[in-house]
């Protein structure tokens, strides 16, 4: 059986390489939570203003169905920050 000794990792090394490892695994549901996003462009001509038809297709139904609720929901609240953080007044909506 092949030696082990590459496992006995001083703390600080066994410290980064778990940093390392929630690094990737960050960018990795960042990266996938963005390709879902993406594919919610299907959905465009259902939610802009005016549109004639609102009625969502079925491949952006799909689209929403696939959709992580953590993507969706961390995305709302970054949007929802941005006015702020550019000195701007909050974006408030009525009921439509």
């Amino acid at each position: 059986m092949a030696s082990l000794k590459f496992l006995r990792l001083s703390p600080a090394a066994l410290l980064l390489l778990l940093v390392a490892l929630a690094v990737q695994t960050q960018l990795s549901q960042s990266q996938q939570c963005t390709s879902q996003l993406n594919s919610l462009n299907i959905c465009a001509p259902f939610v802009v203003p005016g549109a004639p038809n609102t009625n969502p297709s079925s491949d952006c139904c799909n689209a929403i169905g696939a959709l992580q609720h953590d993507c969706l929901c961390s995305t709302l609240q970054i949007a929802a920050r941005l006015p702020s953080q550019c000195n701007l007044p909050p974006i408030t909506c009525g009921s439509q």
